[in-house]
Protein backbone atom coordinates (compact mmCIF):
# COMPACT_ATOMS: atom_id res chain seq x y z
CA UNK A 1 0.00 0.00 0.00
CA UNK A 2 1.16 3.09 -0.90
CA UNK A 3 2.06 6.32 1.71
CA UNK A 4 -0.84 8.20 0.58
CA UNK A 5 -3.29 4.77 0.97
CA UNK A 6 -2.06 4.67 4.27
CA UNK A 7 -2.73 8.09 5.12
CA UNK A 8 -5.91 8.23 4.55
CA UNK A 9 -6.60 5.16 6.24
CA UNK A 10 -4.53 6.97 9.41
CA UNK A 11 -7.12 9.98 9.22
CA UNK A 12 -10.24 7.81 8.89
CA UNK A 13 -8.92 6.18 12.10
CA UNK A 14 -8.32 9.20 13.67
CA UNK A 15 -11.99 10.42 12.94
CA UNK A 16 -13.66 6.99 13.86
CA UNK A 17 -11.14 6.21 17.53
CA UNK A 18 -10.88 10.28 18.35
CA UNK A 19 -14.15 11.89 17.49
CA UNK A 20 -17.17 9.74 16.04
CA UNK A 21 -17.10 6.72 16.72
CA UNK A 22 -20.54 6.27 16.27
CA UNK A 23 -20.25 7.33 12.45
CA UNK A 24 -19.47 3.67 11.69
CA UNK A 25 -21.97 2.12 14.55
CA UNK A 26 -19.10 1.79 17.35
CA UNK A 27 -18.73 3.08 20.85
CA UNK A 28 -15.88 3.38 22.50
CA UNK A 29 -15.45 1.32 25.94
CA UNK A 30 -13.34 2.81 28.67
CA UNK A 31 -10.16 4.09 27.55
CA UNK A 32 -11.60 4.68 24.69
CA UNK A 33 -10.82 1.41 23.35
CA UNK A 34 -12.74 -0.59 20.37
CA UNK A 35 -12.37 -4.44 19.54
CA UNK A 36 -9.84 -4.55 16.23
CA UNK A 37 -11.99 -7.34 14.83
CA UNK A 38 -15.17 -5.00 15.57
CA UNK A 39 -13.55 -2.03 13.65
CA UNK A 40 -12.24 -3.95 10.95
CA UNK A 41 -15.66 -4.97 10.26
CA UNK A 42 -17.70 -1.81 10.82
CA UNK A 43 -14.87 -0.42 8.32
CA UNK A 44 -15.63 -3.14 5.86
CA UNK A 45 -19.62 -3.04 6.66
CA UNK A 46 -19.22 1.01 5.78
CA UNK A 47 -17.06 0.35 2.34
CA UNK A 48 -13.82 0.85 3.27
CA UNK A 49 -12.20 -2.50 3.97
CA UNK A 50 -8.93 -2.71 5.70
CA UNK A 51 -7.29 -6.25 6.36
CA UNK A 52 -5.43 -6.45 9.86
CA UNK A 53 -2.12 -6.68 7.94
CA UNK A 54 -2.52 -3.19 6.71
CA UNK A 55 -3.91 -1.88 10.42
CA UNK A 56 -0.81 -2.92 11.74
CA UNK A 57 1.14 -0.95 9.27
CA UNK A 58 -0.58 2.19 10.04
CA UNK A 59 -0.60 1.72 13.29
CA UNK A 60 2.97 1.15 13.93
CA UNK A 61 4.26 2.85 11.07
CA UNK A 62 2.23 6.19 11.79
CA UNK A 63 5.08 9.36 12.21
CA UNK A 64 3.45 10.62 15.40
CA UNK A 65 2.21 6.59 16.86
CA UNK A 66 -1.32 7.64 17.20
CA UNK A 67 -2.45 4.70 17.96
CA UNK A 68 -1.61 1.83 20.00
CA UNK A 69 -3.13 -1.37 20.28
CA UNK A 70 -4.15 -3.43 23.60
CA UNK A 71 -1.12 -5.81 25.38
CA UNK A 72 -2.69 -8.85 23.80
CA UNK A 73 -3.34 -7.14 20.49
CA UNK A 74 -7.10 -7.78 20.23
CA UNK A 75 -8.30 -3.79 20.76
CA UNK A 76 -7.17 -0.47 19.54
CA UNK A 77 -7.33 2.78 20.76
CA UNK A 78 -6.12 6.78 19.55
CA UNK A 79 -3.76 7.86 22.25
CA UNK A 80 -5.10 11.34 22.36
CA UNK A 81 -6.55 14.39 20.72
CA UNK A 82 -10.59 12.90 21.04
CA UNK A 83 -13.28 15.04 21.21
CA UNK A 84 -15.02 12.12 21.88
CA UNK A 85 -16.87 11.60 25.10
CA UNK A 86 -14.08 8.90 26.64
CA UNK A 87 -11.99 8.59 30.24
CA UNK A 88 -8.84 7.70 28.97
CA UNK A 89 -7.64 6.35 32.02
CA UNK A 90 -4.22 7.80 32.46
CA UNK A 91 -3.02 8.02 35.75
CA UNK A 92 -0.97 11.47 36.82
CA UNK A 93 2.75 12.34 36.08
CA UNK A 94 5.36 14.22 36.69
CA UNK A 95 6.67 16.39 33.52
CA UNK A 96 9.71 17.95 32.66
CA UNK A 97 10.22 21.40 34.23
CA UNK A 98 9.61 22.64 30.60
CA UNK A 99 7.21 21.40 27.92
CA UNK A 100 6.73 23.30 24.70
CA UNK A 101 3.86 23.61 22.46
CA UNK A 102 3.85 24.61 18.52
CA UNK A 103 1.23 27.16 17.40
CA UNK A 104 1.16 29.94 14.57
CA UNK A 105 2.15 33.52 15.32
CA UNK A 106 -1.84 34.46 14.38
CA UNK A 107 -2.96 32.87 17.62
CA UNK A 108 -0.60 34.48 20.23
CA UNK A 109 -2.75 37.52 21.51
CA UNK A 110 -5.68 35.08 22.35
CA UNK A 111 -2.71 32.30 24.10
CA UNK A 112 -1.26 35.59 25.90
CA UNK A 113 -4.98 36.43 26.96
CA UNK A 114 -6.71 33.32 27.78
CA UNK A 115 -3.73 30.47 27.87
CA UNK A 116 -3.49 27.28 26.25
CA UNK A 117 -7.09 26.10 25.90
CA UNK A 118 -8.07 22.55 24.75
CA UNK A 119 -11.48 23.31 22.71
CA UNK A 120 -13.40 20.73 22.26
CA UNK A 121 -10.56 18.36 22.51
CA UNK A 122 -9.90 16.87 26.50
CA UNK A 123 -6.56 18.05 26.91
CA UNK A 124 -4.33 20.71 25.74
CA UNK A 125 -1.02 18.86 23.93
CA UNK A 126 2.38 19.56 25.27
CA UNK A 127 5.66 17.78 23.58
CA UNK A 128 9.33 17.95 25.17
CA UNK A 129 10.60 17.68 21.40
CA UNK A 130 10.90 21.79 20.14
CA UNK A 131 11.47 20.75 16.64
CA UNK A 132 8.68 19.05 16.52
CA UNK A 133 6.12 21.87 18.27
CA UNK A 134 7.49 23.91 14.72
CA UNK A 135 6.23 21.41 12.57
CA UNK A 136 2.94 21.59 14.33
CA UNK A 137 2.77 25.66 14.50
CA UNK A 138 3.69 25.38 10.71
CA UNK A 139 0.29 23.69 9.92
CA UNK A 140 -1.32 26.76 10.92
CA UNK A 141 0.35 29.38 9.55
CA UNK A 142 4.12 31.06 10.73
CA UNK A 143 5.35 28.56 13.27
CA UNK A 144 6.00 30.09 16.78
CA UNK A 145 7.07 27.98 19.75
CA UNK A 146 5.68 28.41 23.31
CA UNK A 147 7.57 26.79 26.40
CA UNK A 148 5.42 25.97 29.25
CA UNK A 149 6.60 26.69 32.61
CA UNK A 150 5.23 22.91 33.56
CA UNK A 151 7.57 22.61 36.78
CA UNK A 152 5.41 25.88 38.41
CA UNK A 153 1.92 24.48 36.95
CA UNK A 154 2.49 21.47 39.60
CA UNK A 155 3.56 23.48 42.11
CA UNK A 156 0.71 25.58 41.40
CA UNK A 157 -1.99 22.83 41.66
CA UNK A 158 -2.12 21.56 37.86
CA UNK A 159 -2.77 18.06 36.93
CA UNK A 160 -0.48 16.59 33.83
CA UNK A 161 -0.51 13.22 32.66
CA UNK A 162 1.47 11.52 29.88
CA UNK A 163 0.45 9.13 26.64
CA UNK A 164 2.57 5.96 25.30
CA UNK A 165 3.90 7.93 22.60
CA UNK A 166 5.37 10.91 25.03
CA UNK A 167 2.80 13.57 24.10
CA UNK A 168 2.20 15.43 27.56
CA UNK A 169 -1.32 16.58 28.45
CA UNK A 170 -3.33 18.74 30.85
CA UNK A 171 -6.67 20.74 30.94
CA UNK A 172 -5.74 24.26 30.59
CA UNK A 173 -1.89 26.51 30.48
CA UNK A 174 -2.73 29.95 31.73
CA UNK A 175 -1.37 33.06 29.88
CA UNK A 176 1.51 33.28 32.80
CA UNK A 177 3.02 30.06 32.39
CA UNK A 178 3.71 30.13 28.69
CA UNK A 179 6.81 32.26 27.26
CA UNK A 180 7.47 32.87 23.31
CA UNK A 181 10.84 31.41 22.38
CA UNK A 182 12.64 33.82 20.40
CA UNK A 183 12.21 33.35 16.73
CA UNK A 184 15.70 32.36 15.92
CA UNK A 185 14.83 29.18 18.45
CA UNK A 186 11.97 28.19 15.87
CA UNK A 187 14.11 27.58 12.87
Amino acid sequence: MNPQQLKSISKRLSYILRHHPDSVGLTLAPGGWVGVDDLLTALKSNGKSVTRGTLDQVVFDNDKQRFEFSADGTQIRARQGHSAEVDLQYEAATPPDMLFHGTATRFLESIFTEGLIKGNRHHVHLSTNHETMIQVGSRHGKPVVLEVNARQMVADGHTFFVTGNAVWLTDHVPPQYLRELAPSSTV
